[in-house]
């Protein structure tokens, strides 16, 4: 098997990276009251040192009221938590690496023990005045990743939280512009924090979306049902200023529309034209979730993802759990090295390593 189509270069505005190889946003909970520390730059720059294409960083919260729930969430507003990013991102540098950070709001999630107090932001609960506040949020939060060295930025949209709330029917019941029955209409709130965030970074800062079919409230949503669908859904947001498209399901390798093996990236690309990223469950044998149970330990074979990459299905490819258990996941796969990968351990997620 010859790798080397995952080891070309990727280039496309401002961004060239050394391979196709993503480290997938994993939240992790470990910056003190929001603030990241020298722990976790050294956690990137490792994956940066070998030789990881482009780091995005766990999920990073505006400036808005319950905009995360949990407390040691990174912020990426306030002055300490900023000055703070730019030493992550400047540590990734020094180990020729590429990073952006993943910028968040987790929306009417479940508020811990920890933020009882929490008021929750939803698209049913916020005011005209609320959502133009947390365009506006979004908008700071990309502007301060340009000026502090980060290399692109990811929006999160995907998996139930505040923006995927906006998407989805179950979520988001307003009568408003920011509602309404279809996909296209309830894409407005989106649309325009991508229009915003645009116009805060300029055209040659690349941005992208993370999107999802499936929420964590509910596996099996399907939010776009027809390539038709789909491409009504996001050819606005690519107008918008989405240069790339992260496709997150929970298995790369199952198909998205019947009469087809193209999975959710593949199809982004079909319908949009834009690169997109393909994540779920690469190098392990079962879907993200079972992260909690200790599931997905055994690695599968690589070929799967290589006969797709190469077919052009995608340009990039996000890990997580294997990248997660073991820094050296690329290096080892370049070299061919599979039996040398440390599988993954549940109890990994509690580590900062």
């Amino acid at each position: 098997m010859n790798l080397d189509a995952l080891f070309n270069p990727f280039h496309y505005k401002g961004l060239t990276l050394k391979n196709r190889f993503v480290m997938a946003p994993m939240t992790r909970a470990f910056a003190t009251d929001g603030v990241p520390n020298e722990q976790i730059a050294d956690y990137y720059s490792r994956r940066a040192a070998a030789g990881v294409g482009l780091i995005l960083t766990e999920g990073t919260v505006i400036n808005r009221p319950a905009s995360k729930n949990m407390k040691d969430i990174p912020n990426f507003y306030g002055d300490e938590a900023l000055a703070n990013w730019g030493k992550v991102a400047q540590a990734v540098h020094n180990k020729g690496g590429l990073i952006a950070p993943q910028i968040w709001h987790v929306g009417n999630t479940q508020a811990g023990p920890w933020l009882p107090e929490a008021p929750l932001e939803s698209p049913d609960t916020m005011t005209l005045q609320d959502i133009e506040a947390t365009i506006k949020a979004f908008a700071e939060a990309a502007k301060n990743a340009k000026a502090l060295g980060f290399d692109a930025l990811e929006i999160h949209g995907a998996h139930g939280y505040l923006i995927d709330q906006f998407f989805w029917a179950e979520t988001n019941h307003r009568t408003d512009e920011y509602g309404g029955k279809t996909l296209k209409e309830r894409s407005r709130f989106a649309l325009d924090v991508v229009k915003a965030i645009r116009e805060a970074v300029g055209p040659d800062f690349v941005i992208i979306l993370r999107l999802s079919q499936w929420k964590q409230q509910d596996y099996t949503v399907q939010l776009a049902q027809t390539p038709a669908e789909l491409e009504e859904w996001l050819v606005p947001l690519a107008e918008a200023g989405v240069d790339i498209f992260h496709g997150s399901q929970r298995r790369y390798w199952e198909p998205e529309f019947d009469g087809s093996d193209l999975n959710f990236a593949g199809w982004i690309k079909k319908v949009t034209g834009q690169p997109t990223i393909t994540v779920g469950s690469v190098g392990l044998s079962d879907d993200f979730m079972g992260v909690w149970t200790g599931q997905g330990a055994e690695t599968t074979k690589i070929d799967e993802l290589l006969r797709r990459f190469e077919r052009g299905d995608f340009d990039l490819v996000a890990v997580g759990r294997s990248l997660l258990q073991d820094p050296q996941w690329v290096q080892k796969v370049k070299a061919g090295s599979f039996d040398d990968i440390k599988p993954f351990e549940a109890a990994s997620v509690q580590k900062l390593y």
